[in-house]
């Protein structure tokens, strides 16, 4: 057997013993600890609150207790000072922490932004004993997208924040699909394949979510040896990590997926081709009926037990956005693909996305649905959803995805949320058993995870109103008028935009590839706002009044950009159309006057972006950098967490296939040298264009993009300049009347 690691057997036999303490999807009891010994070891959990709050780990007492029938609880007790927190798991135990820092020290750990500087040195005693039951077993997170829109090439640091704001916010079961890049370079060798070979089919590592969902292959490579080992080395760790804090880490299982020339390879495995995605040829599907599938599917499973341990969850998707299946019966593949999965891993539970019409009935009356688990991405997004009668009675999650592609646009469907689970929750013969946090890119819109996640700890509807003055009080650490205000308005308008038609908001148009007839950057966004943008402007002056106490925290500086940003982008729907007007009339004073305006707001955005780390381009590339170990390495790394966020792919995908700006995303650095470039050069030639009464000049948009995917300018990982201030330009920018 070959193996990036000759020591993957020892660190399996390691996995395998962690996994002993590790949450099972189902809510069943853990086997009762012997006399006097803890359930299961809290050190886990001691060591994520030393990271977390480094200066009150110590006045926390954490009890192990086993859980019941009835699934997963904590309870919070004690005085001041010596705060008692009983839980049924090292991540339960968090979650019970994070309870009492929301409730009683009122005070938020948020992602991203954190008011935690407010605490007192001694903490305050619990009002009284709180005990708070899990009202679902299955607490899933991430999208597969996730690890290209956000994760591609974070670093352990990165990953263990991650993990423990998970954790804190009572997650137990998260996608890991690190390292799988490295299961299907060691399974495929036996079947015939070279490593370089391999290595030219596997993309790079932001596109490589979409190589896994069989959508795509190879762009953004070839990849290295060296990096296939330190991603697998890095996704051992993250699994281990979540079983350590009692959380499942969800596995890529194995479905078919083959790289090009397998049957003539191996004349007893039957390919079907796939077709295009959006303009990427899609790599081939293995019959599952075919005599090779098992073995095939036997090697990866022992391939990725031996680099990442075991799981009791496995996340795959037949025939993923348009896939084809041929002359194969849909029953019977998902038949071959559960046996596959349950000869490696008897009992595991199959995990798939409700998307569009994915999970076919096909599937779901094929096999057991018992090891079933269906995280909906359209619970909030559409009306009329009956999901015991599409799915026949399957166990689903209730899901949500915000976001698509990392937008930075702020708004959620919070209202349907607030109201919809609990209603799915508790009707007859509901099959609801869980909720599944799924954004396609992570570390925006806190306020949106902060509720989400809340639902699964509430016996109770949800006050909307009531909820987010709380949560304004403890955003930043105080009670404080403003702040109340500030909330009451972003609630009212990006945080209750309806059901029907989107799960986001829309994006901006300064993100948009130029033209005087953009209503969207990404092509699937929505084409018109979807909520009051004056109440965005409003809540921009409650905040500038909260007092000066409050100012100081990390999530109100987070805040204050995030809403700026928002009151900017806003003002590009109702500016874009006034260039237009200006153009079309030939009115030359007035064009020039408003493009003057949009390039102005292009360069404030930029300079307002600039002040928080959060929103600075120069992280991302430097991430990516420092996975190379070459120059030719760095380059290519570059180029791919680059291209994501731009062009996306080729120029086929970029242009015919409407990839291009999918994750758009206001970023100081990609705003001045990607967004502003790119309009600056537009206007300039309407601008000739009326001067000398000949068509504007045709610009090749994908040539100019694909050239700056390929620079390697540096910038700026620090953040700089004065957020207060900008957030005041900004007001003086955005006249109230036009965001109303």
């Amino acid at each position: 057997m070959r193996s990036l690691r000759p020591w993957a057997a020892l660190y399996a036999a390691v996995a395998l013993v962690l996994l002993t303490t590790a949450l099972g999807p189902l809510p069943s009891p853990t086997a009762a600890a012997p006399p006097g010994e803890p359930a299961f070891a809290t050190q886990p959990a001691r060591a994520a609150l030393a990271r977390l709050l480094p200066r009150h780990a110590s006045q926390f007492t954490l009890v192990a207790v086993d859980r019941p029938e009835s699934g997963d609880y904590f309870d919070v007790s004690g005085r001041a000072g010596r705060v008692r927190v009983r839980g049924t798991s090292p991540a339960v135990l968090l979650s019970g922490v994070n309870w009492y820092l929301k409730h009683t020290a009122e005070v938020d750990l948020g992602w991203p932004g954190r008011s935690t500087a407010r605490l007192p040195r001694t903490l305050p005693a619990p009002a009284g004993p709180v005990r708070r039951q899990a009202t679902v077993p299955h607490r899933f997170a991430l999208n597969d997208t996730d690890d290209g829109y956000s994760g591609a090439y974070r670093d352990w640091a990165s990953y263990e924040k991650q993990i423990d704001l998970l954790a804190l916010h009572g997650v137990n079961e998260v996608f890991v699909q690190m390292g799988a890049d490295a299961v299907y370079y060691e399974t495929l060798q036996e079947f015939g394949y070279s490593e370089d070979e391999l290595r030219s089919w596997i993309p790079g590592p932001a596109h490589q979510p979409w190589w896994l969902m069989q959508n795509m292959s190879g762009f953004g490579g070839p990849v290295s040896a060296r990096l296939l080992e330190d991603r697998a080395d890095l996704g051992r760790r993250i699994a281990d990590r979540l079983r350590q804090l009692g959380m499942t880490p969800v596995l890529p299982g194995y479905y078919g997926t083959v790289p090009p020339g397998f049957t003539e390879r191996n004349p007893t495995g039957p390919v079907v081709p796939q077709g295009d995605w959006v303009g990427f040829e899609r790599p081939d599907w293995l019959d599952p009926r075919s005599a090779v599938f098992p073995r095939v599917a036997a090697a990866f499973y022992r391939h990725q037990r031996e680099l990442f341990g075991t799981s009791t969850m496995y996340k795959m998707d037949l025939l993923h956005e348009g896939g084809r299946p041929g002359n194969v019966p849909v029953r019977d593949a998902a038949q071959a693909v559960m046996k596959a999965l349950q000869t490696a891993r008897p009992g595991a539970v199959w995990t798939l996305i409700g998307w569009q019409n994915n999970p076919s009935t096909q599937i779901i009356d094929a096999v057991d649905q018992r090891r079933l688990l269906i995280v909906d991405g359209l619970s909030d997004r559409y009306d009329g959803l009956d999901r015991e009668a599409t799915w026949h009675g399957a166990p689903y999650a209730f899901g949500t995805i915000p976001n698509f592609g990392g937008h930075t646009t702020m708004g959620a469907n919070t209202a349907v949320w607030a109201e919809r689970f609990d209603q799915w929750r508790t009707k007859a013969g509901s099959a609801l058993a869980g909720i599944a946090y799924m954004p396609e890119g992570t570390g925006g819109n806190p306020v949106a995870y902060e509720l989400f996640t809340e639902l699964a700890w509430r016996t109770e509807p949800v006050d909307q109103r009531k909820w987010f003055a709380e949560y304004a009080q403890r955003r930043y650490g105080g009670a404080d008028p403003h702040a109340a205000s500030a909330w009451e308005l972003l609630r009212s308008g990006p945080y209750s935009t309806p059901s029907g038609t989107w799960s986001e908001s829309q994006d901006s148009l300064f993100t948009a590839r130029p033209r005087l007839t953009a209503t969207n950057a990404a092509s699937w966004s929505p084409g018109a706002m979807r909520y009051d943008p004056g109440t965005v402007r409003r809540a921009l002056t409650e905040l500038l009044r909260v007092a000066p106490a409050l100012r100081a925290t990390d999530a109100y500086r987070f805040d204050l950009v995030d809403v700026a940003r928002q009151v900017l982008a806003n003002r590009s729907r109702t500016l874009l159309p006034q260039i237009k007007a200006a153009y079309d009339a030939e009115d030359l004073p007035r064009f020039r006057a408003r493009a003057a305006e949009w390039k102005n707001c292009l360069s404030l955005l930029d300079r307002l972006l600039a002040t928080d780390a959060r929103f600075l381009l120069g992280p991302w590339l430097e991430d990516a950098k420092s996975w190379g170990r070459t120059e030719a390495e760095r380059a290519a790394a570059e180029f791919d967490a680059r291209s994501i966020l731009t062009t996306w792919g080729h120029r086929s995908g970029s242009d015919a296939g409407g990839l291009r700006d999918y994750a758009n995303r206001e970023w100081s650095g990609l705003v001045s040298d990607f967004y502003a470039m790119r309009w600056t050069k537009y206007l300039d030639s309407l601008d000739t264009a009326l001067v000398t009464g000949r068509p504007p000049v045709a610009i090749d948009w994908f040539a100019l993009e694909d050239d700056w995917n390929r620079q390697r300018d540096g910038y700026p990982v620090r953040p700089s300049g004065d957020p207060v201030a900008l957030a005041i330009a900004v007001l003086h920018a955005v006249p109230a009347s036009s965001s109303s």
